[in-house]
């Protein structure tokens, strides 16, 4: 986790990079909204892209820890998709900001970052597929749609919460979280 003065450059960033854009954003802007200096920034990243990289890496680890944790549980495969779902929406719902930026602005990654990127996104998603393809093996599942594509469509429209999904309207992350995942396990009945 971040110390202090790390998170409110992070926060700030986010701030500025969903409300104009990484490129419209200055490392002066981001600076000024942290209330730091600029040798306070560069002590923690080098360079603007490092910021964007940073906040993709705090959700992701974040989100792949719950989905561990979710697992080492030991629940039946329904109970451990819905755990799961519930959790990823409710983080990616609670933190749209930054899953916003770092949709928008993930072509700015480098090579090396875009492959740690690849690799912990493709962990992820073959963890979670992993559970759908026991259920359906175990027979709790249904197999009609092969498990790759419910591991498409659930993740399809967790992606996309950031173009739809406004903290302020009727549904709180936890009540969208639950509907998802009923969206997914009927699917899988």
């Amino acid at each position: 986790m971040p110390g202090a003065t790390e998170q409110k450059i992070i926060d700030a960033a986010v701030r500025l990079f969903a409300a104009q854009g990484y490129d419209a954003t200055s490392v002066q802007e981001i600076v000024a909204a942290a209330e730091v200096t600029k040798g306070a920034l560069y002590h923690y990243f080098r360079a603007k892209d490092d910021l964007l990289f940073e906040i993709y890496r705090l959700l992701i680890t974040s989100q792949s820890a719950d989905m561990d944790r979710i697992i080492g549980l030991g629940l039946p495969a329904a109970e451990t998709v819905r755990e799961i779902l519930v959790s990823l929406v409710v983080s990616t719902a609670e933190r749209v900001d930054e899953t916003a930026v770092f949709v928008r602005e993930l072509q700015r990654l480098g090579e090396e970052r875009m492959a740690e990127f690849r690799a912990e996104r493709r962990r992820y998603h073959e963890t979670f597929l992993a559970v759908i393809e026991k259920g359906q093996a175990d027979g709790e599942f249904s197999s009609v749609v092969p498990a790759d594509t419910v591991v498409r469509i659930a993740f399809g429209v967790v992606n996309q919460l950031p173009m739809w999904y406004r903290p302020d309207g009727a549904k709180p992350p936890a009540v969208l979280a639950r509907e998802i995942a009923d969206f997914v396990l009927a699917g899988l009945r």
